[in-house]
């Protein structure tokens, strides 16, 4: 399994025959009006170009995987450019609907997809109120029997669904989102620091930490990230990829796919409808 980390959240995932882009956010630095509300080091997102190495990867990819429809996540950008080339966009049950209403050929990820088992974890992306607005979250375990398994979180903070899933499921490989976000009111949208330690001390495999230094509400630095991990005796464990950095994982004979639970999706409903107008429509 290979990972090549383009910005933020986006990232080409690998798997068996597969090309999977997470989550892509494509526009031009400064596309985006800032997303942080309160507080100095308001800007324009991203507020950094994707790399060099991204032309090759988006080009290479034959599906995309969405955790959710936030615009850095899915920007208009990205929607146009998977129109354009006509990929399918793999997503939760509750965005499907909204997805398909965009133009964009969008299927529920679920149990066989890939030739993968599939599991969706539901979390949370905040709390309160605020985490309310932010709308319906969750990630993917993908477990591929060519590969490591990989449970992509997507955006959330601490919640026993998480720490339910990586003791379950117990993932050869996680990608968490560490920027710990902000936007200036309502509390951390993403793991703070501290969560992002006790995520790493829970999991047995490889923790990568993504989300960083590409959006104007997300404070955290690869290099704060890295001091505090090796402060904690964590840092052997956790891989903090620059944009264009690229990531191997090769299969071991102990790799731990788990049977996956099968779970009842919410029907979408005022928050989904809420979220989904946040996120352009």
């Amino acid at each position: 399994m290979r990972i090549r980390q383009l910005r933020s959240a986006t990232l080409l995932l690998t798997l068996g025959e597969h090309r999977l882009l997470v989550d892509p956010m494509l526009s031009q630095p400064g596309a985006m009006p800032a997303f942080k509300m309160l507080g100095g080091g308001r800007k324009r997102n991203p507020i950094v170009p994707l790399p060099p190495e991204a032309e090759a990867e988006l080009d290479a990819a034959t599906a995309v995987v969405l955790t959710h429809e936030h615009p850095d996540h899915f920007d208009r950008a990205a929607r146009e450019w998977v129109k354009a080339r006509g990929l399918t966009v793999w997503a939760r049950a509750i965005d499907v609907s909204s997805l398909a209403k965009k133009g964009v050929d969008a299927r529920e990820l679920s149990d066989g997809a890939f030739g993968a088992r599939v599991e969706t974890v539901p979390s949370r992306h905040g709390r309160g109120l605020v985490g309310w607005l932010m709308g319906p979250v969750g990630g993917f375990y993908l477990a591929h029997p060519a590969e490591p398994s990989v449970y992509l979180i997507g955006d959330s903070v601490l919640t026993e669904s998480v720490l339910e899933a990586i003791a379950r499921l117990d993932p050869d490989v996680i990608v968490a989102p560490a920027g710990s976000a902000n936007m200036g009111i309502g509390g951390d949208i993403l793991f703070s620091v501290d969560e992002l330690v006790t995520v790493c001390r829970r999991s047995r495999g490889t923790v990568v930490l993504n989300h960083l230094e590409a959006l104007d509400h997300c404070p955290t630095t690869r290099e704060a990230l890295s001091r505090r991990m090796q402060e904690e005796g964590l840092l052997d464990r956790v891989r903090i990829p620059r944009d264009g950095e690229e990531l191997s994982f090769p299969r071991l004979s102990g790799s731990r796919n788990r049977e996956v639970q099968a779970r009842r999706e919410e029907r979408p409903g005022v928050q989904k409808w809420i979220s989904a107008q946040l996120a352009g429509g």
